[in-house]
């Protein structure tokens, strides 16, 4: 009977223990630091103020001007992290690839092409002191390709610049061949989980900084986020002509190859953010905080963590960045690689994406960009389906759960099955079903 009692518990703590710590710190120990731990020189390039100078015409951004200037507030940190939502914030085709996977290894994959219409005549900058609550700040023409049986379906989505008077932030309009009809879509919820997807709508057009009440937790340097399987050797990827180039994975870095704050063991330092939603900006949100790992260069969010109305983990998305569009500088960074893992579902959605930048002409944006377009079911730049995947096998491993890392702030609590799967994952170096 002892003997039994020993193997029971000793199996229960390989299921609750054994899987949440796999691959925790790897040779570099430990990389996070409390706001406490951090030295005085890491401290000097923060302003722990929560309370700062209000801008005299938008009282709810700071006085000053973005893109600030060290020290900076955590609130600079998540205006400057909005820069970088799913889908870039200037005019280009996305190319984008999406796959969702059940813990089943039902695999659903989806390609479109996306020309994207980005409003603002100054960029981000007009978007956040010139375009008033109302007006469209971008448009979406998402056109699918793949898999046949949904060629030819298109959507529309308008996003809206939003503040406490305006609340609406998104416009969908659908049309399907068979139908030959565009219809209006419902006014979608913010928590609406997208179909056979992981993330909600939310996740997809990115959320507004000035909803959230921010604090700084402290400093990490990542190394991985999206974890390419023993399975998947290299990425196929689009170049800025649109031609397909095979990438290994093992060149595959977290910022790109040419960014330049990479530490010597090729991490990434990040500073470490809470997001809190303002009650009288958000009242009943489906999260109760988020926690961004912003790169300490452009502040783009490496890793992003949600956590439901009584804490615990939802959600986590990881994701790799590369500078799709230099002329920008540090704010030219965009998703390359994008996972969003559902951990009470057990679901992950992951994205692949090429960039073709471009101009669009007064011509192209009155014709391309309304509804009635989509009836002509003109596809202007389709693509071959080569950048997706072959099997379930070659799916990307889930994120790490790394529960060392500030547990006084993260409460990660998982059941024995899901930890059973990740023990198996981390194991075979793959998804195991």
């Amino acid at each position: 009977m002892t003997k039994l009692l020993v193997c029971f518990w000793s199996m229960l703590l390989f299921l609750f223990s054994a899987p949440l710590h796999a691959g925790e710190g790897g040779a570099q120990g430990k990389t996070w630091k409390t706001l406490a731990e951090m030295s005085a020189a890491e401290q000097a390039q923060l302003d722990l103020r929560t309370d700062t100078p209000r801008d005299p015409k938008v009282s709810y951004l700071p006085a000053e001007r973005f893109p600030f200037a060290p020290p900076y507030t955590a609130e600079e940190m998540g205006l400057r992290s909005m820069e970088f939502p799913h889908t870039p914030f200037w005019n280009l085709t996305l190319i984008d690839i999406g796959i969702s996977i059940t813990h089943t290894g039902f695999l659903d994959q989806r390609v479109s092409i996306i020309p994207t219409l980005y409003l603002p005549p100054n960029g981000f900058l007009d978007h956040l002191y010139q375009t008033q609550p109302g007006q469209d700040v971008f448009r979406w023409l998402s056109q699918a390709v793949a898999p046949p049986e949904r060629y030819g379906t298109q959507s529309l989505f308008i996003g809206y610049r939003t503040d406490q008077s305006f609340t609406t932030k998104l416009d969908m309009f659908a049309y399907t061949p068979a139908l030959r009809r565009i219809r209006r879509q419902p006014q979608p919820r913010r928590d609406d989980r997208m179909a056979n997807s992981a993330q909600t709508i939310d996740d997809l057009i990115g959320r507004d900084a000035w909803e959230f009440s921010w604090r700084i937790l402290g400093t990490d340097t990542l190394y991985d986020t999206v974890r390419f399987p023993v399975t998947r050797n290299s990425a196929m990827l689009t170049d800025d002509k649109g031609a397909y180039v095979e990438v290994p994975a093992s060149e595959i870095k977290l910022m790109g190859k040419d960014y330049p704050a990479y530490t010597a063991e090729g991490g990434v330092p990040c500073y470490v953010v809470e997001a809190v939603p303002k009650p009288d900006w958000l009242p009943n949100y489906y999260v109760s905080k988020m926690i961004y790992w912003l790169d300490q260069r452009s502040f783009f969010p490496l890793r992003i963590e949600e956590y439901d109305r009584e804490g615990q983990l939802l959600l986590i998305n990881a994701r790799i960045a590369t500078l799709a569009n230099p002329q920008l500088g540090d704010r030219g960074y965009a998703v390359l690689f994008d996972l969003w893992w559902n951990l009470p579902l057990d679901l992950m959605t992951a994205s692949i994406h090429g960039f073709l930048n471009k101009e669009w002409s007064e011509e192209d944006r009155q014709i391309f960009f309304s509804p009635g377009f989509m009836r002509r079911e003109w596809f202007m730049e389709p693509p071959k389906n080569l950048m997706g995947l072959n099997s379930p096998d070659e799916f990307y491993l889930r994120p790490r759960l790394d529960v060392s890392k500030f547990p006084q702030e993260r409460k990660v609590e998982i059941s024995p099955e899901l930890a059973a799967r990740i023990e198996a994952q981390e194991q075979a170096g793959r998804l195991v079903f």
